[in-house]
């Protein structure tokens, strides 16, 4: 007798994440053509982006990850606690704790809430978590 065995496998449960319109205009863009030189975290991007809820650019989200936000976050594997500004590549500076959208935590922080957790995959491969503890907007 022959028995078929069913698993499946979910992946956890994306946050609902929240862009402004420019915004996710212009991620779309740079992950559109990041695609060919960093095809993984561009897919990303590009899958945030496309699942988030868009709104206009001048409402108001103060405990929303943007550009431009100074993030405080969790990694949940290690307890540490980072502070980042999130910025475009151009002005990535990890002296000055500015990182990158287009790196993997980067793609993951953006249109996050305070007190929601995401996974990620790092270039090695290894699964990761954060969770968003606190949002400052810088300007």
């Amino acid at each position: 007798m022959t028995r078929t065995i069913h698993t499946s496998f979910t992946a956890p449960a994306l946050p609902p994440i929240v862009i402004t319109a420019s915004e996710a205009h212009r991620l779309s863009v740079l992950a559109d053509s990041s695609m060919a030189v960093f095809p993984s975290v561009a897919e990303f991007l590009a899958r945030e982006t496309d699942r988030a809820q868009l709104v206009a650019d001048d409402a108001e989200l103060p405990d929303v990850v943007r550009m431009g936000s100074l993030v405080r976050y969790r990694d949940d594997e290690t307890g540490d606690v980072r502070e980042v500004v999130l910025v475009y590549p151009h002005e990535a500076d990890i002296a000055l704790r500015r990182i990158s959208v287009l790196t993997p935590v980067g793609a993951a922080l953006i249109g996050l809430s305070v007190g929601q957790t995401i996974d990620f995959q790092t270039p090695s491969h290894q699964t990761r978590s954060v969770t968003i503890l606190a949002v400052k907007h810088q300007g």
